[in-house]
């Protein structure tokens, strides 16, 4: 077994199913061992789109996702992706190539300071030196990723450490002057050099093993942190909870923690990975308002979720709410507004322990109420009623609003009755990729997702261009499901070429793209502040032809009374194997104007 086979042993021993690459020279030994021992091997036609792809194959299973990468130019374009991840606090394993340890600042080819590149953008990044050293390596990556607050690690495997001995060794055994003539004492120092060098490196090989797999414990509060929680949210009037994509951290437990939601019985507003944990209509979660829903409440729990932009650096949660952070992060559950009670834990094992204090206290209410006037277990679930059916009103006035935008008319196609049909559209077992700014931050007010860990959005880094690296990881991930990526015409320009991956490995999404024209979220604020679009101007492209030229079906679509045919062609192509792009030309509307993030 080669250095190659040994990295493949591993990830199978922690249950990988997918490793995602381009190929270079420098990792070929990987993609082989991989292939031989039944992990499917997934070409991409730029890096970053294999990390992007291990990101979700994170998020949506739990296992960390993993990419291998060549050298130099290959490590150094995965870095935006890297970057999202370590911001998204998503576990993932980045396996670099490298140049021969031996030839390191010599000249070598993609040769560069890879760890110092790397370093900034990930928990870890470590440089493997001898084979026998490969497997532990890898081993303790998966750790390291998924201990405390989860996040990306390099491990970085030179060349010689990969292929067969035999190979490196006729490889290093030229490194003398060729000929049979005399040999230069510095010709023989050289040779002596070099094959100690390739005995350093392949030294106690005869030994090794696939190295025991170790999960780390996800932190835990303490019991009486819990009891006081719930204590004071169960006395409170009216609590929020809003939770966010580092409560799914560990997938397995995603449909447990929707229980404990239900339990809790307090409005839920959800945020990137949590959306679609209750499903699409759960009485608890509300979708439109939280900033006005922040500043009435006098109880909030903050799982998993930062107070940073996205919430105003805290300013839209009330002065004087008693406010509950719960984060494995010991910045993040301190970050701009400090709580009353800070939790360094993991907010899924936090809210279901809260859970289960709130079900013993509805058996206790039940078993110690007399007979005659024992309340039934709906009825102590009728907690905070009032308050839900107030926040419920308020979506719900948002709603009608939203519909009545709707129907609109717009040049083409109002993008909110087209994110309106799709919704109508989707199906139960729908995963959701949203890649864009505009037309995609006005379908998260629109489409619903169905299911615990069916959206996917690149997370605080708001990075575009995570498109296709997600839906490609989302359609393996769950063959059966209906996938469907959300572009802009901005957005789509990132990755348009990875049709061409969909197509090769046989991997069927359905694309939309909402086709303005133009880099609209930008062009909002920059025209109505500077009187200038410099530079958000874009022409309404032929996507769906280039998405044919690549292997794909492209479908053209323009006018609104085409939309519900146009949208089941899409899902009948999906359903017979073949990926879809549907190039949907829209109107501008005002619907998002003001919303720019800073």
């Amino acid at each position: 077994m080669n250095g190659g086979d040994w990295i493949a042993e591993v990830l199978v021993a922690h249950g990988v199913r997918f490793l995602f690459t381009l190929c270079g020279g420098h990792i070929s030994p990987i993609l082989v061992g991989c292939k031989r021992k039944g992990i499917r091997v997934i070409d991409v036609r730029d890096e970053k789109n294999a990390v992007f792809a291990a990101d979700a194959v994170s998020r949506l299973t739990g296992i960390p996702g993993v990419a291998a990468v060549t050298a130099g130019p290959g490590v150094t374009n995965t870095i935006t992706a890297i970057k999202n991840a370590q911001l998204a606090q998503s576990p993932l394993i980045l396996l670099g190539g490298a140049t021969a340890g031996v030839l390191k600042g010599r000249g070598a080819l993609q040769d560069i300071d890879q760890l110092a590149a790397v370093r900034p953008h990930v928990k870890a990044a470590v440089s493997v030196k001898r084979v026998r050293d490969l497997p532990d390596a890898v081993n303790e990556a998966f750790f390291t990723a998924q201990e405390g607050v989860p996040g990306p690690v390099f491990v970085e495997c030179p060349i010689d450490l990969l292929y067969d001995e035999s190979l490196v060794r006729e490889w290093f055994a030229k490194g003398g002057s060729p000929g049979s003539g005399k040999r230069s004492a510095a010709d023989r120092l050289l040779t002596w050099y070099l094959n100690r060098h390739v005995n350093r490196l392949f030294a106690g090989n005869e030994s090794l093993s696939v190295p025991v797999v170790r999960t780390p414990d996800a932190p835990a509060a303490g019991e009486a942190t819990i009891r006081s929680i719930a204590a004071r949210l169960r006395s409170a009037k009216r609590p929020v909870l809003v939770i966010g994509s580092q409560a799914l951290v560990d997938a397995r437990f995603a449909g447990d923690l929707a229980t404990a939601i239900e339990t809790i019985g307090a409005p839920v507003y959800l945020s990137g990975m949590a959306r679609g944990l209750l499903g699409a209509s759960s009485r608890l979660q509300m979708r439109h308002g939280r900033k006005n829903a922040l500043k009435q409440a006098d109880f909030v729990i903050l799982a998993g979720v930062p107070a940073d932009f996205r919430l105003n650096y805290g300013r839209d949660i009330g002065r004087g709410v008693f406010l509950v952070s719960v984060n494995r992060s010991e910045v993040d559950v301190r970050k701009n507004r400090r709580p009353d009670v800070a939790v360094v834990a993991d907010a899924s094992n936090a809210l279901r322990r809260i859970a289960e204090f709130f079900a013993a206290d509805v058996a206790q209410t039940l078993l110690s109420a007399p007979a005659q006037t024992r309340v039934s277990v709906p009825q102590v679930e009728e907690r905070w009623s009032e308050w839900r059916l107030k926040l419920r009103d308020a979506d719900r006035e948002r709603d009608d609003e939203i519909a009545g935008q709707s129907a609109a008319s717009t040049e083409f196609i109002n993008p909110l009755d087209l994110c309106r049909r799709i919704e109508a559209a989707l199906a139960d077992d729908s995963i959701l990729v949203a890649d864009g700014g505009d037309f995609v931050g006005t379908a998260s007010y629109i489409v619903r997702p169905r299911s615990p860990l069916s959206w996917l959005d690149p997370g605080a880094y708001g990075t575009l261009g995570v498109g296709a690296g997600f839906a490609l990881a989302a359609k393996l991930c769950r063959p059966a499901a209906e996938v469907w990526l959300l572009y802009g015409d901005g957005s789509v320009g990132f990755t348009l070429s990875e049709f061409d991956t969909f197509t090769r490995h046989r991997i069927p999404v359905i694309a939309v793209v909402g086709n303005d024209g133009c880099w609209s979220q930008i062009a909002r604020e920059q025209v109505d502040i500077l009187h200038d679009d410099v530079g958000c101007t874009l022409g309404r492209a032929a996507y769906e032809r280039a998405a044919e030229a690549l292997g794909a079906r492209g479908l053209l679509l323009r006018d609104p009374a085409d939309i519900d045919r146009v949208l089941a062609e899409a899902k009948q192509l999906a359903a017979a194997g073949h990926s879809v792009l549907i190039n949907a030309w829209i109107g501008r509307t005002e619907f998002r104007k003001g919303s720019i993030s800073m």
